[in-house]
């Protein structure tokens, strides 16, 4: 996937996943109550802070706090913009 964006520093771009529409019993989830995704995939990295590289790439599954980062529109997808301190960890 290319995206025309390119975050600064140690800045990462996320594209979350979607969140579940049915539960394994097969009830359907409205709008209202479901949860904020907190896990997607990574599509574009900054080149790090001076002496502190950045240790994610490109195609990583992250996790990242609920109330984290800064939600961006691009291209009619929605994206997520983080600082790299703020990702959890790399789901594996």
């Amino acid at each position: 996937m290319s995206v025309n964006f390119k975050p600064l520093a140690d800045r990462v771009l996320i594209e979350p996943t979607q969140a579940e529409t049915t539960t394994a019993s097969g009830i359907i989830i409205p709008d209202t109550a479901k949860e904020k995704p907190q896990e997607g995939t990574v599509v574009a990295v900054g080149p790090g802070k001076k002496d502190e590289p950045t240790t994610v790439a490109v195609g990583d599954k992250v996790l990242y706090g609920k109330y984290s980062g800064s939600e961006l529109k691009l291209d009619g997808k929605d994206y997520l913009i983080v600082k790299e301190s703020d990702l959890l960890g790399v789901i594996s």
